[in-house]
């Protein structure tokens, strides 16, 4: 499959609609992309990074609007608002219905992220302001940083090109489920930053 430039992401989008697993850039790294509301969709986002089917999957959305519907309350996401668009993942509580498993988790939660990139978040918007997202790399194995690493990995998706990531770090990923915050993977965003006692 060919590496499309940026003004070829109608393509992508395309691809998406029809319940294909695509690459994208995000602000951090590279990453498998699916809908979020296709089961089907994201089992074969699993079975191409050779991970557990359940292990679960991000949403990367273009606004906090976009993702309400799904959510059992948007405030929740009210402490890390000021990190957004950036490289932060809110976990939450899910409302029940409109997402796929394991997108939303097993325990009724999903993570969430407005990524801080502009090409992203047009593919993004072209599906409905959601979609499901993970590093661009087989389990095990480095994230993906650049369009050419990422087809080399991934030979038969879609890749649309948005240049080096050069940072490479994955998003922090902050639990906001409980009484209170609770770094689950710190990246970029650091506890510090947050707020958040060690």
């Amino acid at each position: 499959m060919p590496i499309l430039p940026p003004d070829r992401a109608s393509e992508v989008v395309a691809r998406l609609l029809d319940g294909g697993v695509v690459v994208v850039p995000t602000d951090t790294v590279y990453g498998l992309a699916a809908l979020a509301t296709s089961a089907e969709a994201l089992r074969a986002l699993a079975e191409l990074k050779g991970r557990d089917a359940q292990q679960p999957i991000a949403v990367l959305v273009d606004s906090v609007a976009a993702v309400a519907p799904y959510l059992e309350r948007t405030e929740a996401l009210d402490p890390v608002a000021r990190f957004w668009p950036g490289a932060l993942t809110a976990v939450v509580r899910a409302r029940p219905g409109g997402l796929a498993a394991p997108v939303v988790t097993a325990e009724g939660t999903i993570g969430v992220r407005i990524p801080d990139d502009d090409l992203a978040r047009t593919v993004i918007r072209g599906v409905g302001g959601v979609i499901a997202a993970s590093s661009a790399n087989r389990h095990g194995e480095p994230p993906a940083l650049t369009a050419a690493e990422a087809a080399r990995a991934f030979p038969d998706l879609l890749v649309l090109d948005g240049g080096d990531r050069t940072g490479g770090v994955p998003s922090t990923v902050v639990d906001l489920t409980g009484d209170r915050p609770r770094v689950l993977r710190e990246g970029p965003v650091t506890a510090a930053m947050l707020g958040i006692a060690p």
